[in-house]
């Protein structure tokens, strides 16, 4: 490769570094240009494969100020720059890895912290992003319905419990009597004083 066109494709690699929330190196070797195309589309569509060079990637890297390739840039690499949901291609990966063991995952970056290609995995494990955000929302509904109930439900006992103190009240007045402090029904303050 002449001169401009290294610089070009450092300045490309250093862009897709910058502009990704994770970056997942692989080593290809034996994958046919069928499996390569099979594990594209398994990455989903907010997710770019490309094979690399190692020598142009430890200088796009160090330019992006990711260290987690050091050491790991050896043999036929490629890299899956993730813009999307990381679980969701970290799931591609591992899955795609179950069947074509020729493709290893030797680690990456997600939002400048390295991770090993167990952290990888467990990633893989995760639900995804939307699963998560709709059971928070469930989570979040619950709760304010069971507020609402519990507002609700609060002046309905204070009235019960109001409702069974004067019944109460009532029932332990015997007939015909008035209880203290209060006047009888039929007299009133104007007739007393007639």
């Amino acid at each position: 490769m002449a001169r401009p066109d290294k610089a070009a494709a450092v300045a490309e690699l250093t862009e897709e570094f910058r502009n990704s929330s994770a970056a997942v190196l692989t080593e290809y070797r034996g994958l046919s240009v069928k499996q390569l195309q099979d594990l594209r589309r398994a990455l989903g569509t907010d997710t770019t494969y490309a094979v690399v060079k190692n020598t142009l990637t430890k200088i796009a890297a160090k330019d992006a100020g990711i260290e987690a390739f050091d050491g790991l840039l050896v043999g036929p690499s490629a890299i899956a720059f993730v813009k999307g949901d990381v679980v969701e291609a970290a799931k591609g990966l591992r899955d795609f890895t179950r069947t074509n063991q020729a493709l290893v995952i030797k680690g990456g970056v997600l939002d400048g912290k390295s991770l090993h290609a167990d952290e990888i995995n467990k990633l893989a494990d995760l639900e995804s992003r939307e699963v998560l955000l709709a059971k928070l929302a469930g989570v979040l509904q619950a709760s304010t319905q069971n507020a609402a109930y519990l507002f609700n439900a609060l002046p309905a006992q204070a009235a019960r419990v109001l409702g069974a103190l004067q019944a109460k009240r009532e029932q332990d007045i015997p007939a015909g009597e008035t209880p203290a402090g209060e006047t009888p029904a039929e007299e009133t303050p104007a007739d007393a004083e007639a």
